[in-house]
C-alpha cells in the first residue's frame, strides 16, 4: 500500500548537518514502536525519507520500503538496505490492584529494570515504574539474589478499577526515558537499537541523492527484528533484491568487556565477516571504506549474525548479504549509547558501496 506522509514531519534540508542528524535521530528515539507495534514510528521514517526516496510502500507486516532509482539501463539490479525500526520493551500479562505483571518483548536483562520509568500504551497512556521488593523485607537467602522477572511489577498508582478500565492484557509497555546528549558527540537513549541504523539509512539516501548510482537502492525500515525477523524475510521475498545489507548495532567497548568482542565507539562502523556475509559483499564494503577514507573494523561472525541478515540471506534461493554494525554501549538497556559520528559514517559507507556497484558486479560474484 502507498504511504501517507505527516506533512509537518518532512525534512526539507538539502543535507543533514550534525544538528539536523541529531534532531532526526532523537525524533525517531522518542517515537513508540515496539516489536509488532511499529506503526507510530513508521510515519516518521517515511516523512524523513520522502525528499530523497518518495516512492514508498508498506509491506503486509508493516515494513516501510523507499525506492531511490538508479541511472542504469532497465531492468536495473537492486540492492536492499535494511535497518529494523522496532524496539524492545514489555507487554502487560496481568492487572491486579493497580499493579501489572509483565513479560518482555525483544529480550531484556531483569537487572536493569527496577526503578525504571515506563509508559503503558493502554486505552490511554499510563505512566508506571518497575518496582522490586525492598531487600530489608526479604528472607536472608533472597537478599543477595539478582532481580528475577517474576519478582518485578509495574506500579501505576491507579485505583484497581481505573487500572482495569485503562489497561488491557497484551498492551505494549515502553521505556519512558528521553534521549540525553553526552559529551563528545554521544547520545544515550532507549531504542538506539536500531533507530541509529534507520538514521544511518537516512544519511545514505541523502548522500546518494546528490551523486549518480547505476543500481536501484531500496531502503527498508523493517518490523519485528527483535522477535521474529519476519519483516526482513517478507520484504526480501516481495522485493527480490539482488543484494542485501543489514544495518544494525554491535557491541561497543566499555569497562569490563573483552576487547576482542567489542569495538571502539567513534571508531567507525564494523563490517561483518562470516557465513552470513557473502565474501564479495565483505570485500566491496572494505574497498569502499578504504577508498573513501572511512574508519572501520572487521567484525567476526562465525555463526548467525543475530540481525536481519539471517533472514535476508536465506530468502527464496538466497540473497548475497552483508552486515554493517554501529558500535553501541549498554545494549538492550535504557541508556544505550552511540557516537553520532558513527551513525553518519555508517550512512556514508552504505552510500559509497551502493554508488560503486556497476553492471559487472553480479556476474563476477563468487563465494571464495
Amino acid at each position: 500500500m502507498e504511504v501517507a506522509f505527516p506533512a509537518a514531519l518532512c525534512y526539507d534540508r538539502k543535507t543533514m548537518d550534525d544538528k539536523a542528524l541529531s534532531e532526526h535521530l532523537k525524533t525517531l528515539l522518542r517515537a513508540q514502536g515496539l516489536s509488532a507495534f511499529e506503526t507510530p514510528v513508521r510515519g516518521l521514517v517515511a516523512a524523513a525519507w520522502k525528499r530523497t526516496a518518495p516512492k514508498q510502500t508498506v509491506s503486509r507486516l508493516g515494513s516501510l520500503h523507499a525506492l531511490q532509482p538508479g541511472t542504469g539501463r532497465t531492468p536495473r539490479p537492486k540492492i536492499l538496505l535494511a535497518a529494523h525500526m522496532d524496539k524492545i520493551g514489555l507487554m502487560v500479562a496481568q492487572v491486579t490492584d493497580g499493579f501489572c505483571r509483565f513479560t518482555e518483548i525483544g529480550g531484556l536483562d531483569p537487572r536493569i529494570l527496577p526503578g525504571q520509568p515506563f509508559t503503558i500504551h493502554g486505552r490511554e497512556p499510563v505512566s508506571a515504574v518497575v518496582i522490586l521488593p525492598p531487600a530489608a523485607l526479604l528472607p536472608p537467602d533472597r537478599k543477595a539474589e539478582a532481580a528475577r522477572l517474576q519478582d518485578l511489577w509495574l506500579d501505576t498508582g491507579l485505583p484497581a478499577a481505573e487500572a482495569v478500565r485503562l489497561i488491557r492484557i497484551g498492551d505494549p509497555v515502553s521505556f519512558a526515558n528521553q534521549p540525553v546528549d553526552l559529551a563528545n558527540g554521544r547520545i544515550s537513549s532507549p531504542s538506539l537499537d536500531d533507530r541509529a541504523g534507520v538514521a544511518a539509512l537516512t544519511v545514505c539516501l541523502e548522500e546518494l541523492a546528490s551523486r549518480p548510482h547505476r543500481w536501484d537502492v531500496i531502503a527498508a525500515a523493517t518490523v519485528q527484528e527483535e522477535e521474529t525477523l519476519g519483516g526482513a524475510a517478507t520484504s526480501a521475498f516481495a522485493l527480490k533484491p539482488d543484494l542485501a545489507v543489514a544495518v544494525d548495532v554491535t557491541f561497543a567497548a566499555e569497562p569490563g568487556l573483552p576487547e576482542h568482542k567489542t569495538f571502539p565507539i567513534a571508531g567507525g562502523p564494523t563490517i561483518g565477516i562470516g557465513p552470513t556475509v557473502h565474501p564479495a559483499m565483505h570485500r566491496a564494503f572494505v574497498q569502499a571504506a578504504d577508498k573513501a577514507g572511512i574508519k572501520y573494523a572487521r567484525e567476526v561472525m562465525p555463526s548467525r549474525s543475530g540481525t536481519d541478515a539471517d533472514a535476508l540471506q536465506t530468502t527464496a534461493e538466497g540473497i548475497p548479504t552483508a552486515v554493517i554494525g554501529i558500535p553501541l554501549r549498554y545494549m538492550h538497556s535504557a541508556v544505550e549509547t552511540v557516537a553520532l559520528e558513527d551513525v553518519r559514517q555508517t550512512g556514508k559507507l552504505l552510500a559509497e558501496m551502493a554508488a560503486a556497484l556497476d553492471d559487472k558486479f553480479l556476474p563476477d560474484m563468487k563465494w571464495e
